[in-house]
């Protein structure tokens, strides 16, 4: 599952949390803190890693 850096808008606390990407669609997301939906989203860069085959 996707791992999405949000800020709290209610505590103001800063976390990474692991949704699908249907939670993440409808806005379904919620603090671990406090539990508030008021959520900022982050945009990182992210690292994909692969097997390579000889």
């Amino acid at each position: 599952m996707p791992m999405y850096d949000y800020t709290c808008l209610e505590c103001g606390k800063e976390s990474l949390i692991v949704v699908t990407l249907k939670q993440h669609e409808k806005g379904e997301v919620q603090c671990p803190a406090c539990g508030s939906t008021k959520l900022q989203q982050h945009f990182s860069s992210f690292i994909a890693h692969t097997t390579k085959k000889s």
